[in-house]
């Protein structure tokens, strides 16, 4: 076959007719041409992993597959100007299947190297083998960062994710009846030295949880009921914070950490079998690092609650050295690093009653805004914070807005004592910009609205992440159904905001090479955070903003795109594989960092690579790539370009 003939099959060849003539002119230069008899067998069914794929240039192939006695069972086909042996080219694994020739067949033969460059290179041809990439990085992930966990955190003692719920639990469940009496249930307790009982029907199924915290503020702190005739249906709690007896403990301590609860009813097949509690997982040979949760609860000053700083980074070091997952260890440290947040808040209130300022004069709440509001906050980052405060009776304005200025900065000076810097772009309560009561922020919102100056689109561009973690969080409610009316009017009116423009340089360069920094100190590495995470995070933000989505977490927004039917299930699983591929790169080289006595920068040499985990990176910088692309064609709007935070 010559060239002309090549060249116009791969045009008649998705998703080789995607590319422009000159790409595939590259292509064809390179490729090889095979021919196969009748019956001939291109692979067999667990060959090792050929290095190319197969395109059918004449002929027909059959895809057949063995049983366990070695039966053959046709399970497809393949015909002219279509490709097979995708999944082993590119997992690398054993072929799953046999291609056997149906008549005369020829094949053209594009080697694995030149595959993966058109992925890296062209997103719309990448789109074809997303499930695919979605599964080589997860193999590679597992290959990658299970082999170097170890030694990157060669201190950490815990066994969060060795262990499972089953080996701590407290078993069998021991159990009361809503009708029963507390003074019955309280007896129960007592005599089996156990915290609760769990609450159940007749049939055994889970009513309620009854804990000895909550027989003590019922009936002696808040004496709520009469102790004779009072019963546990009165006192219990009917939530259920359940946890699999399979979970490992490090799962279960985030969700103790989520739920602020002492303990979690294990079930299995929807019935209780047992209750794991704090002190279960403390016993579990991680009682350095889980008795810092208890240690922040119980600080009375700043110093010493700044002294568990160092307690809490080595927790994140467990994390990494037990193989926890992206989304467990993002939860688990940015749940910690809030309630440093919340104690310092309460410290803060303390400190101005004590000062003389009193307790605050009218509801307020706390916001976070940036990774701490979605919850991947891993190492502790710069502030991003707000007070939002409701709207004083008339001639109370100074007075109020007095106090809360004096409450954003004293919290603002507690946090940064406790290892969280200062934002170097202001935002942060203890400034007038960022402590302001509701009414004053939805106005100043309308007004970023129809500002024509790019700064305040990249205010209110921050304000789209936010969680409040401490307060009257009705107050954020109201500010969040502003930020969604601004978000929508801008969408629709268009005029001030358009504007043909592409979102920042892609993280992958011709070829497929990985982009580095030209110049800096930086200079030949790659910036994880800004070259690749903030491209997913800007981008699956925007597309939830489009939907009105309230999720603050990227992972989170991501599933509920993907539940709406936004995002495909092929393409969701590769932003979700390439999202935390992305952030444990990060975590690990700036654990790396820190522990060399430097400050983290979010970079990594490509040239300390090994094959694998280059592979790894250049998948998920494909996966940022088509997501820049699907945005591109989605928006074009300056709002792309400030979604930094």
């Amino acid at each position: 076959m010559n060239n002309e003939v090549l060249l116009s099959i791969l045009e008649r060849t998705n998703p080789f007719a995607l590319l422009d003539r000159k790409d595939l002119c590259d292509v064809v230069q390179r490729l090889a041409v095979r021919n196969f008899d009748d019956g001939a067998y291109v692979f067999r069914q667990g060959d090792a992993g050929g290095d190319c794929l197969f395109i059918i240039a004449d002929g027909r192939v059959e895809i057949v597959v063995e049983d366990e006695d070695r039966v053959e069972k046709r399970v497809g086909g393949r015909q002219q100007f279509e490709f097979f042996g995708e999944t082993a080219v590119l997992s690398g694994e054993p072929y799953p299947g046999s291609a056997r020739s149906k008549g005369r067949l020829t094949c053209i033969c594009i080697k694995r190297q030149d595959l993966e460059t058109l992925i890296y290179s062209h997103p719309e041809f990448a789109v074809f083998f997303n499930r695919l990439l979605a599964d080589r990085m997860r193999i590679l992930y597992a290959h990658s960062f299970n082999d170097c966990a170890v030694s990157i955190a060669h201190g950490a003692a815990a066994m969060l994710f060795r262990k499972k719920v089953r080996q701590v639990m407290s078993a069998p469940v021991l159990t009361c009846h809503a009708d029963d009496p507390v003074t019955s249930a309280a007896r129960t307790m007592i005599k089996r030295k156990v915290g609760c009982l769990v609450v159940v029907d007749d049939a055994g199924r889970y009513q309620g949880i009854l804990t000895e915290r909550q027989l003590v503020d019922a009936l002696v702190v808040q004496q709520q009921c009469p102790v004779p005739g009072c019963r546990v249906a009165q006192l219990m709690d009917s939530r259920l914070f359940a946890i699999a007896p399979q979970a490992y403990l490090g799962e279960a301590l985030a969700s103790v950490i989520r739920n602020r609860v002492r303990q979690l009813v294990v079930v299995d097949r929807n019935r209780p079998v047992g209750v794991v509690s704090f002190a279960d997982l403390v016993r579990s040979q991680s009682v350095d690092n889980l008795m810092v949760i208890h240690d922040i609860a119980h600080q009375t000053d700043i110093d010493t609650l700044a002294g568990l700083s160092g307690r809490v980074d080595q927790i994140l070091e467990a994390l990494v050295a037990e193989r926890a997952g992206v989304r467990e260890t993002m939860e688990i440290m940015s749940r910690l690093n809030n309630r440093i947040t919340r104690k310092v808040i309460e410290l803060g209130e303390a400190q101005l009653q004590a000062d003389g300022w009193g307790a605050p004069p009218v509801d307020y709440c706390w916001i976070n805004m940036g990774s701490a509001a979605r919850l991947e906050q891993t190492l502790r980052t710069d502030q991003d914070n707000a007070i939002i405060y409701a709207d004083p009776e008339k001639g109370q304005a100074d007075r109020v807005q007095a106090y809360f200025r004096q409450l954003g900065t004293t919290i603002v000076d507690g946090l940064v004592r406790c290892g969280f810097k200062r934002c170097r772009g202001g935002v942060m309560a203890s400034t007038p910009e960022w402590c302001r009561s509701i009414s004053k922020w939805s106005e100043l919102i309308r007004g970023w609205m129809t500002s024509l100056e790019p700064n305040d689109t990249r205010m209110l561009t921050i304000l789209m992440d936010y969680r409040c973690i401490w307060g009257n969080t009705d107050l954020a409610d109201r500010l969040w159904t502003e930020i969604v009316k601004a978000f929508s009017a801008s969408s629709s009116a268009g005029a001030m905001f358009l504007r043909d423009d592409q979102m920042q340089k892609a993280p992958v360069g011709f070829l497929g090479q990985i982009v580095t920094e030209r110049k800096g100190p930086a200079k030949g590495r790659f910036n994880i955070k800004k070259s690749a995470l903030l491209h997913m995070i800007n981008g699956i933000r925007l597309l939830a903003m489009g939907q009105h989505i309230t999720t603050a977490s990227t992972l989170g927004r991501l599933d509920q795109l993907a539940e709406k039917g936004v995002i495909n299930a092929e393409d969701a699983a590769l932003y979700r594989a390439g999202f935390e591929t992305l952030t444990m790169f990060q975590i690990r080289e700036n654990l790396k960092t820190v522990q060399a006595g430097q400050s983290p920068d979010h970079t990594v040499d490509p040239k300390t690579l090994t094959r694998h985990e280059t592979l790894l990176l250049k998948d998920a910088l494909s996966a940022v790539t088509q997501l820049q692309k699907r945005i591109s064609k989605t928006f074009f709007s300056p709002w792309v370009d400030y979604f930094a935070q």
